[in-house]
């Protein structure tokens, strides 16, 4: 008798022990070869369902935070960084000035170390003298000359050669002059200067560091008033003009803010297709602050037609088609749903939503957050 290749002939001594474990490795292969396989954990993702924009409805916008104004301020002396200006910290202790200090127009952010800036100062002032004093010399030699050959008493070429001498050391004092006040810029351009009153957002160097003409050595926003950038579609341009008043609001900050419409880009953007437009707010107590996202809304918008709008983050590119878009639709009911990716074609976008020509549904839900990190006939989990 054969078992499991195991021979179990009565007239052989049978090692039962070995028997028993033999069988129980067979069991234990069988039972792992028989255990099902896990699961793929779900993407948790967020939707959004594909709704209708009336005709007439105003139209919400996300706008950016940015600063009025912004510049990168740069040595235009080289040399070692010798001074940084200090400013007492929130521990009581001095430091230098860092990111987040205010400025006011015309402190001195750092110098750069000023020996060798005196020196050809220096050196061009006594050249300056020098020249002066040449020039004293050949006017006195020069009117005498000229005296000498009004009463016939000097000849045409004495009278040429004290003349161009004349001319010529007048030109070496306009020289030295010119170097004098080169060397004099020079040297108070060792110190670096806020132009404005402003913030500081980046400080590049410190002391010891050796700069070049050039080289920035801080950023500076000014925040007195900020700017709303936004994006407005073609089709909503007609109701923008400059100088319209316009109100925003922020979470981050309560209450509205009223400002100005103050810029208008003339060419829309060739990838989003939308037109730049910009609201200047005055911001005295600097309560709104630059990279912050604010809301807007443009009353009376006028839309050719009811249309079927999606989030713009749930427009994807198309994996079957290059160059197309799609959406991710969901499928199913419950937590765990399904992921299908669907071909659509789009149109004008209208503040963070955009149009949906064909494709899509009215009702239908769409992923808005993960669209990304999904892969269609992918399983996933809808949070809220």
């Amino acid at each position: 008798m054969n078992l499991f290749g195991i021979s179990l002939d009565p007239r052989r001594p049978v090692c039962r022990a070995g028997i028993l474990l033999s069988l129980g490795a067979l069991g234990l292969v069988w039972g792992c070869a028989r255990a099902p396989l896990a699961e793929p954990v779900a993407v948790p993702v967020r939707t959004a369902e594909a709704g209708a924009v009336q005709t007439g409805n105003s139209v919400t916008y996300s706008a950016n935070i940015v600063p009025y104004a912004e510049v990168d301020l740069a040595f235009q002396s080289g040399g070692y960084v010798s001074s940084i200006r200090q400013v007492r910290g929130a521990d009581g202790r001095m430091r230098d000035l860092q990111a987040g200090d205010r400025v006011t127009r015309g402190t001195v952010l750092a110098v750069v170390k000023e020996d060798q800036y005196r020196d050809k100062l220096a050196q061009a002032k006594a050249q300056l003298e020098r020249a002066q004093a040449a020039y004293t010399r050949a006017r006195l030699a020069f009117e005498r000359t000229k005296t000498l050959y009004e009463t016939q008493s000097a000849t045409k070429p004495d009278y040429d050669s004290a003349k161009e001498q004349y001319d010529g050391s007048a030109a070496a004092v306009v020289e030295a002059e010119a170097a004098v006040s080169q060397a004099r810029i020079a040297l108070g351009y060792c110190s670096l200067r806020a132009p404005m009153d402003s913030w500081i957002t980046k400080r590049s160097v410190d002391v010891g560091t050796l700069v070049g003409p050039s080289t920035a050595g801080f950023s500076l926003a000014d925040m007195h008033a900020v700017k709303a950038v936004f994006g407005v579609p073609d089709i909503a341009m007609s109701r923008i003009k400059l100088g319209n008043l316009q109100t925003i609001t922020t979470d981050a900050v309560s209450g509205p803010f009223d400002g100005r419409i103050t810029a208008i880009s003339p060419v829309a953007d060739p990838k989003s297709r939308v037109y730049s437009v910009e609201v200047t707010i005055p911001n005295p107590h600097t309560r709104l602050k630059p990279g912050m996202i604010a809301s807007l809304s443009v009353v009376g918008s006028e839309l050719p037609r009811e249309l079927l709008t999606v989030p713009l983050s749930a427009i994807i590119r198309d994996p079957e088609h290059a160059g197309g878009f799609a959406v991710l639709v969901t499928q199913g009911t419950g937590e765990v749903v399904t992921a299908v990716a669907r071909s659509v074609q789009v149109g004008d976008s209208y503040g963070n939503m955009i149009a949906v020509t064909s494709g899509l549904k009215a009702g239908e839900r769409v992923i808005t957050n993960g669209a990304t990190m999904v892969r269609s006939g992918e399983r996933v989990r809808v949070i809220p």
